[in-house]
C-alpha cells in the first residue's frame, strides 16, 4: 500500500500541500509506526491514498475502473474500442463477478479502510502529538473511512464492516453486514469528524469542516431514498446539514466555469474536496483520458484519449444558450492544432472539455486536481431535500436561491423561478454535475433516469439509456461482489 505525504507548494499568493508518494509500507503497525510526530504525519496522509485507486490506469489506454461509473448511466460512450469488461458497463451487458472493473472498487474500499483503522487506533493514544493536532488527524481517518465506506455500500450493498485492524489471517474472514448498519457507521464517523476541531476550509486539500459536512448531507439524502428509504424526515436532515454549509458563508461558485480548472483556485471556493494531484509523482490522467480519438493533434500526446465522450443525445438535451454547452465550456468540437494554433482540428463529434489542462497540452504531465466535491453539488442538494420534504414541489426562498446560483450561472438571462419540482432540480444535477461520477449515485438513490430524449425524468427500471443495449433492472442496482474476494473468504457468499 502506498503511503501518502505533503510538499509545500506557493501558487501565487497562497500556498497549497500536495500529496505526493511514498515508499511502500503495507499495512500500519504501531512497532514501526506512531513513534514521531513526523510518522504519524505520514501515517495520517497515508489515508488519503484510496480516493485515487479508482482512477489508476489498468492495462491498456483510457483504461481505469472510475470510468465504469459514467459508462453504467448510458450517458457516455467510450470512443476507444473498448474490451469485454468496459463493455458490460457501456451496453448494460450482465456484470461478470470476475470483472476486475469491480476489483478496482473493491481494493478501493478495503485497503485504505485498513490505514484509517490503524490510524483511529494508534492516533487515540498517542502522545507524540499535541491534543489538538490529534483530534484533528483523527477528524481526517473517520472522515476518510467514512468517504470509502459510503462508496462501497452504494455500489455494493451488504458489505463487510471492518473497524479495527488485521492482527492475523481470521481477522479479514468476516461476514457481509447489513448496508444499515454500514449507513450507520457512516454517519457516525461523521459526527466524530465534525467534532474534532477541523477547520471548516482547507486550502492544502486536506479534510475540512465543509468537506464532512458536505459529505453528511449527501449521506443523509441517500439514506432518504433508495435502498434504506428512510423518507422526509433524512430529506430534513440531508436540508439541515446542506444548509450548515450554505450558511458559513465560507463557500461559493466561480464566477466563470473556466475556473473550475484553474490551478490556482484549486481546494478554494466552489471545490470543497478534491483529489490532489501533483505532474510529477502523482500524475492525473483525466486529461489525457478525455483527449478525442481516433488520434487528433491538439496535445504534446495526441495518441492518448478516448476514454470517455458524451453521447449525442445527452449532449443535445443541453439548451442551445446553456453556457455549459458553449465551445470550450464543458465540452468542445474544435481545437487548434498542436505545434500550429492558426490551424484549427475539428472532431466528428463533441468531447469532454470540463477537465482540460493547460499545462498537461504543453508539458505531458497533467497536475490538476480532481473535484470530488463540489459547492454546486451541495446547493442542488440542499434545493433537492427541501422540495421533497415540501411534496414534490417547493417555493421556499432558501431553496430557490439555491437551485437558481446553479442555474443562473448556466443561464445568465433567466429569470428566478417562483416554485421548483424535485424533477427540475434532478434534472440540473445530470448537467452541472456531468462527468463527475455522480450521477450514477444519483439514480440509485432516486431510482429515477434522465430521459434525455424527452427532456423529462423517468423511472430508472424500464428506460434505456442512449448507450445501452437494453433497459434497466432492479438487478443492475448493486455490483456484484469480486470473485476473488469470494473466492479468499467464502463468508461473504452467505
Amino acid at each position: 500500500m502506498k503511503q501518502l505525504m505533503l510538499l509545500g507548494m506557493i501558487l501565487l499568493v497562497s500556498s497549497c500541500n500536495k500529496f505526493l508518494e511514498e515508499e511502500p509500507s503495507g499495512s500500519l503497525n504501531q512497532s514501526h509506526y506512531y513513534k514521531t510526530p513526523e510518522q504519524v504525519s505520514a501515517a495520517v496522509n497515508g489515508t488519503y491514498d484510496g480516493l485515487a485507486t479508482p482512477f489508476v490506469i489498468n492495462i491498456g489506454v483510457a483504461v481505469s475502473p472510475v470510468y465504469s461509473l459514467e459508462y453504467i448511466t448510458g450517458y457516455s460512450r467510450r470512443p476507444r474500442p473498448s474490451g469485454f469488461e468496459d463493455d458490460q458497463f457501456l451496453r448494460l451487458d450482465r456484470l461478470d463477478n470476475a470483472n476486475s472493473r469491480l476489483q478496482g472498487w473493491w481494493n478501493a474500499t478495503y485497503y485504505p479502510v485498513e490505514n484509517c483503522n490503524s490510524v483511529i487506533e494508534n492516533v487515540s493514544i498517542t502522545s507524540v502529538v499535541d491534543e489538538i493536532t490529534k483530534q484533528r488527524y483523527l477528524g481526517e481517518a473517520y472522515f476518510l473511512r467514512a468517504w470509502y465506506y459510503f462508496q462501497a455500500v452504494r455500489l455494493f450493498g451488504d458489505i463487510p464492516l471492518k473497524l479495527t485492524t488485521t492482527k492475523d489471517i481470521n481477522d479479514i474472514k468476516i461476514r457481509r453486514s447489513p448496508k444499515e448498519a454500514v449507513y450507520e457507521q457512516i454517519v457516525k464517523d461523521l459526527k466524530a469528524a465534525e467534532n474534532a476541531g477541523l477547520p471548516w476550509i482547507d486550502p492544502s486539500g486536506h479534510v475540512s469542516l465543509g468537506a464532512v459536512k458536505s459529505l453528511l448531507a449527501k449521506v443523509y439524502i441517500t439514506m432518504a431514498g433508495y435502498p434504506l428509504q428512510k423518507g422526509k424526515p433524512y430529506y430534513q436532515l440531508a436540508y439541515d446539514k446542506a444548509m450548515e454549509v450554505i450558511d458559513s458563508h465560507q463557500f461559493s461558485l466561480f464566477e466563470q466555469y473556466s475556473d473550475l480548472r484553474n490551478p490556482v483556485v484549486q481546494n478554494t471556493r466552489e471545490h470543497i474536496f478534491m483529489l490532489q494531484r501533483h505532474p510529477t509523482v502523482a500524475v492525473s490522467n483525466i486529461h489525457w483520458a478525455y483527449l478525442p480519438y481516433p488520434s487528433q493533434p491538439i496535445s504534446i500526446q495526441s495518441a492518448y484519449g478516448g476514454a470517455m465522450a458524451p453521447t449525442t443525445a445527452f449532449y443535445n438535451s443541453f439548451a442551445a444558450n446553456d453556457e455549459r454547452k458553449q465551445e470550450q465550456v464543458f465540452f468542445y468540437t474544435r481545437h487548434a492544432r498542436y505545434g500550429n494554433p492558426a490551424e484549427t482540428v475539428f472532431f466528428p463529434d463533441p468531447y469532454v472539455f470540463k477537465f482540460w489542462d493547460d499545462e498537461a497540452e504543453k508539458t505531458g504531465r497533467s497536475g490538476a486536481n480532481f473535484p470530488l466535491i463540489r459547492y454546486a453539488d451541495i446547493l442542488l442538494l440542499c434545493a433537492e431535500a427541501k422540495s421533497v420534504v415540501d411534496g414534490g414541489t417547493t417555493s421556499d426562498a432558501t431553496a430557490i436561491d439555491a437551485f437558481y446560483a446553479v442555474r443562473h450561472r448556466a443561464f445568465p438571462a433567466a429569470p428566478k423561478p417562483t416554485a421548483l419540482t424535485t424533477d427540475d432540480i434532478l434534472k440540473e444535477r445530470y448537467w452541472e454535475l456531468c462527468f463527475e461520477f455522480q450521477a450514477w449515485y444519483d439514480m440509485l438513490r432516486t431510482r429515477k433516469a434522465f430521459d434525455v430524449a424527452r427532456g423529462s425524468m423517468t423511472s430508472l427500471v424500464g428506460y434505456k439509456a442512449p448507450n445501452h443495449l437494453r433497459s434497466f433492472e432492479e438487478t443492475d442496482f448493486q455490483f456484484p461482489l469480486p470473485l476473488a474476494e469470494v473466492q479468499k473468504n467464502p463468508d461473504l457468499a452467505l
